[in-house]
């Protein structure tokens, strides 16, 4: 029976995770899965079996659930969209610190009867790795958490990397040391590994920046499912084994995606290019840029065939998801075509905008991906970018010395006319100046974006 309960739980990862690649059936793949998780728990609370014996402290088990998912729920229901990231990387983090937990528990339970064989060998080499990857994603998801939220701050100092692969590399000796020679010192060359996993994944984080945290994120993430499949080999447990799979495989898959949507390596991404700490190329000499006032853009707006609103992390920040809905919905209502053009990096996690115009409601049908958006930009009369800066900066295409040329952008240049609503001209991530701002075409439209879009509205509402 609990071996049924376990293929019926990798079967529902396995449709949920397909499910999830699709806005329509996000939510419905996200509980199909959650179902099947529930089940492979309840089943091995109370039908696994070890040598005839259950498991028993049902009341530490049962305690350990209910404060879990109270916590879980609570935090998943009171979360701002705004702050969605950083609860991804902090719940992502929970997930490495149990896989390496669970490496602790068994090295424990087989550190007084290590024996010279190969199965002894391979069980803690097992150990080892499920500990280590853990250990990295739990403090590396811990950082980039405070990093989002702003406790942290970017740190890098001179010669950063090379600390960083000499952490590494020590970890890696120490570990195939321990494995292959089984010295008496096992116990504390097992604590000094653990140890300098937690460091290295603080070291490791520390200096990315966050224009570069969605790829970071979903790497963390992809290290948290190789970590719970290093669990599922030492328990054979299928489901724990199926479900760390499909996490390390899809994240990993993820992050390669993102990365080339950056035209970026990962190398290249983690030694912390215009992400991290170290600033861009010096700021070219720019001619002047034209402001436009609220009137005028909702007279340019509210007569225009076809709108596309281009969201970025401003809209995030200010919240205004809900009043670009209603402007969408306005719009809308005289007879103009409203779509959304999204990024794939933009924001600060994988699908950030998407989850974010999700909550307001906004249908999945109206979103378009960068290739479909720049088909349709020649065609466009508006586009409105709403504290979107680096992915819809021209350099990329135009400009060799540019820290982010070849990264794919939207092509809003290609529009008749792009207004732009961002609070100030101070650069983005990249740390350099936006080409766009001071085309001919572009008209800047300065302010809170929450306040600008209800501002917006009610001009379009009074005086058109």
């Amino acid at each position: 029976m609990l071996s049924l309960i376990y293929l019926i739980g990798s079967v529902t990862f396995i449709i949920g995770l397909k499910m999830l690649g699709n806005p329509a059936t996000a939510r419905k793949g996200n509980a199909i899965a959650a179902g099947g998780m529930a089940l492979a728990i309840l089943g091995t609370i109370f039908l696994y079996r070890h040598h005839g014996q259950g498991l028993h402290n049902y009341g530490w088990i049962i305690a350990g659930l209910l404060i879990g998912s109270v916590i879980g729920f609570i935090s998943a229901r009171t979360v701002k969209m705004t702050a969605m990231p950083e609860m991804v990387s902090l719940f992502n983090g929970m997930g490495g610190a149990c896989a390496a937990l669970i490496s602790v528990v068994e090295f424990e339970h087989m550190s007084d009867t290590l024996a010279d064989t190969t199965g002894s060998r391979m069980q803690l080499g097992i150990i080892f790795a499920g500990m280590v990857i853990g250990a990295v994603s739990f403090a590396g998801s811990v950082i980039a958490w405070g990093k989002l939220n702003g406790r942290i701050r970017d740190v890098s100092f001179q010669g950063q990397h090379i600390l960083n692969m000499s952490v590494l590399a020590v970890i890696v000796l120490l570990a195939a040391y321990v494995t292959i020679l089984l010295p008496s010192s096992t116990v504390i060359l097992f604590a000094a590994v653990l140890a300098l996993s937690l460091v290295y994944g603080i070291i490791f984080v520390l200096p990315i920046g966050g224009a570069d945290m969605p790829v970071v994120i979903s790497l963390l993430n992809s290290f948290t499912g190789v970590a719970a499949a290093c669990g599922g080999f030492l328990y054979n447990n299928p489901v724990m084994l199926t479900g760390g799979i499909l996490v390390g495989s899809a994240g990993t898959i993820l992050t390669i995606l993102m990365c080339k949507a950056m035209n970026r390596s990962l190398k290249n991404v983690l030694i912390g290019a215009f992400g991290g700490a170290k600033p861009g190329s010096a700021s070219k000499e720019q001619g002047a840029y034209k402001e436009i006032g609220l009137s005028d853009t909702a007279v340019v707006m509210g007569y225009a065939n076809k709108v596309i609103i281009v969201p970025g992390y401003g809209l995030a920040v200010a919240q205004a998801q809900h009043a670009c809905h209603e402007l969408e919905t306005l719009l809308e209502a005289r007879g103009v075509e409203v779509k959304y053009a999204i990024h794939p990096v933009a924001g600060r996690m994988p699908g950030h905008m998407n989850v974010l115009l999700a909550e307001a409601d906004v249908p999945y049908d109206k979103l378009l991906e960068m290739e479909q958006a720049n088909g349709q930009f020649t065609t466009t009369d508006v586009v409105l970018i709403l504290g979107a800066n680096d992915v819809v900066n021209p350099a990329a295409k135009s400009d060799p010395s540019s820290p982010i040329y070849g990264m794919p952008i939207l092509e809003v240049e290609n529009a008749r006319s792009v207004i732009v609503n961002k609070r100030s001209m101070k650069p983005g991530y990249a740390g350099i100046e936006n080409d766009l701002f001071f085309q001919p075409k572009t008209s800047m439209l300065f302010g809170d974006a929450k306040q600008v879009l209800q501002q917006l509205v009610a001009e379009i509402v009074n005086s058109l």
